[in-house]
């Protein structure tokens, strides 16, 4: 049977997202279920680690629902070097001596909180032209980003007792004038952030530079690190191990926006792409569902819910 939902992937460090949707596609070759249709529901960079929902089935049609779904990362910024890139992988471009203390940097942090302008970073994937970002800037072309508008939801630094370096329990590296060398934060962001544009400007701010050396998704959606799998769990499956112990259900991914539960008879319209009418609910996206088994993504407006996305299960009530 073809398997519908989310495996979450705590991805490692090194491997691209489409590498993961691969590996998941390998595993379930191995494992004798054929050829199943797998997207994954954001793109999580090779340096980059943590909370990367891959999609089975039927959920693949929730993944554009995923990519707008705000995320939260750690991260670590270190200063006094500034990359072209904005992390480890790039070359130095500038160099600062100062480096700031912890008051300063949570001095700082209500700046960078709620709606922001930022650059993204010229080593991105926006198309400029019709060409991404950087394959402009690997070929040594001048890349002129527009500033663009995201969301902060909440930025503060890590706290960690058991990495405690400066009496405060907090997650730094202190040089010996007790001003700090990199500091690690915590953010949840609207789509569209890049967190390294936000270290970049997190260390301008301070009056020095900076850049990622650490960059962890905590969160994706409703997904978080409590749900993932490594990379080994996922290979068990190819060797015998069940998908079922791994795969949550499709509508894990939609717990976020409320339920409409529908009898036989209007569970059949919605088969049929057919508008409902009368319902007393609040307007916005829903889930329509007859008894436990997910039918499609609904916009109700004014009582009136037309499907937005269909959901193709086995064993729906008509």
């Amino acid at each position: 049977m073809m398997p519908h939902g989310w495996i979450i992937l705590d991805k490692p460090l090194g491997l691209g997202s489409t590498q993961a949707v691969g590996a998941v596609k390998r595993v379930c070759r191995e494992a004798g279920l054929g050829k199943v249709k797998v997207g994954h529901g954001g793109t999580l960079d090779p340096l980059a680690s943590g909370v990367l929902p891959i999609a089975l089935g039927e959920a693949t049609k929730l993944c554009g629902r995923m990519l707008d779904a705000s995320k939260e990362y750690a991260f670590t910024i270190r200063f006094g070097v500034e990359t072209d890139t904005l992390d480890l992988e790039g070359k130095i471009v500038a160099e600062s001596e100062v480096r700031p203390t912890l008051a300063e940097i949570e001095a700082v942090l209500p700046r960078f909180t709620g709606p922001i302008e930022q650059v993204p970073p010229v080593y991105s994937a926006i198309k400029v032209d019709g060409t991404r970002a950087y394959d402009l800037a690997r070929a040594g072309e001048a890349v002129d980003l527009k500033s663009r508008s995201v969301t902060i939801h909440s930025l503060s630094v890590r706290v960690e007792p058991g990495r405690d370096t400066s009496g405060a329990g907090v997650s730094t590296r202190l040089d010996t004038n007790g001003a700090l060398n990199e500091v690690t934060l915590v953010a949840h962001v609207s789509k569209g952030t890049y967190i390294r544009s936000m270290a970049r400007d997190i260390a301008r701010a301070l009056g020095t530079v900076g850049h990622v050396t650490m960059l962890r998704r905590l969160r994706a959606g409703p997904f978080g690190l409590d749900q993932a799998i490594s990379l080994d769990k996922l290979n068990e499956i190819g060797k015998g191990a069940r998908l079922e112990n791994v795969l949550l259900p499709l509508e894990a991914g939609l717990v976020d926006i409320p339920a409409l539960n529908l009898g036989p008879q209007q569970a059949g319209m919605v088969r049929q792409g057919r508008v409902l009418s009368g319902l007393p609910h609040d307007d916005g996206l829903h889930w329509a569902l007859c008894g436990t088994v997910p039918l499609a993504l609904m916009e109700l407006s004014g009582g009136n819910a037309r499907v937005v996305r269909g959901f193709n299960l086995p064993d729906v009530a008509e």
